[in-house]
């Protein structure tokens, strides 16, 4: 894991969708983030250990040990990070590792995304023209985790290869969001309770091998049922704070 230090960071764009909106300085304390997505080994061992259920991938070519894991629906990923001793990463915990405090527009800065630093659709294709091996209808795939540069937090994959459920109830915009989204460690909306009135979806960050360069950036938001029922190809990673970072590595909290 990367220690993400704690302050302020640059949340959303004024000049991104309007779900994106307002831009705002956000507060956070020091947290812990995967440097990598969950791998497809990652996940199996948490269901071999019994800690986690089994998640289908539909497409084929996906099942790679070192691809990313796809396919679990949010309840899934939570439950897989728990079973770690982390938690899945709030959405502004995400955006945060993702842009760093300089509020770049991608994770390396504010340079367009290109198949040089991220895997998604460019002109030859999705998954940068990398075909899909099976008999499914082509649509490209994700890359083994790592095959890009990582960002200044030593991060990789924070954009493009898989879409990454993040743990917040989506709101339409920030100042819908209203308190929930401002202070210190916002949770979104509902404070990240399991039930919040009005909301039906979480939240899912990063773009992917799937989607073009826009889809990357640092702050696009996208929404999708926890169920993951419309079945979608999306990835995780998890997170931790202070004391959950101290508990694995054995030290008193």
């Amino acid at each position: 894991m990367a220690c993400i230090t704690g302050g302020q960071f640059l949340r959303g764009s004024d000049q991104g969708r309007r779900n994106v909106r307002p831009q705002s300085h956000v507060w956070l304390q020091t947290f812990y983030m995967d440097t990598h997505e969950v791998s497809v080994s990652d996940y199996k061992a948490c269901v071999q250990a019994g800690k986690c259920t089994k998640a289908r991938t539909i497409y084929s070519d996906f099942s790679r040990d070192q691809q990313p894991k796809v396919g679990a629906s949010w309840f899934q990923a939570v439950a897989y990070c728990r079973a770690q001793g982390k938690h899945l990463p709030t959405e502004a915990e995400w955006e945060k590792a993702a842009r760093g405090t300089q509020g770049w527009k991608y994770p390396w800065g504010n340079q367009r995304a290109t198949c040089k630093r991220a895997v998604i659709k460019d002109r030859r294709g999705r998954s940068c023209g990398t075909s899909k091996r099976g008999r499914h209808p082509e649509k490209g795939r994700t890359f083994v985790i790592g095959t890009r540069a990582p960002n200044p937090y030593g991060l990789y994959d924070m954009a493009g290869n898989a879409w990454e459920w993040v743990h917040d109830w989506y709101s339409t915009n920030y100042a819908r969001c209203g308190d929930d989204c401002t202070g210190t460690n916002p949770r979104g909306p509902c404070q990240g309770a399991e039930n919040c009135s009005g909301h039906t979806k979480r939240v899912v960050r990063g773009g992917s091998w799937y989607w073009p360069a826009e889809f990357s950036t640092t702050f696009f938001r996208r929404a999708h049922v926890p169920s993951n029922d419309p079945y979608h190809h999306y990835g995780f990673r998890c997170a931790a704070s202070p004391n959950e970072a101290r508990l694995l590595s054995g030290e008193s909290p």
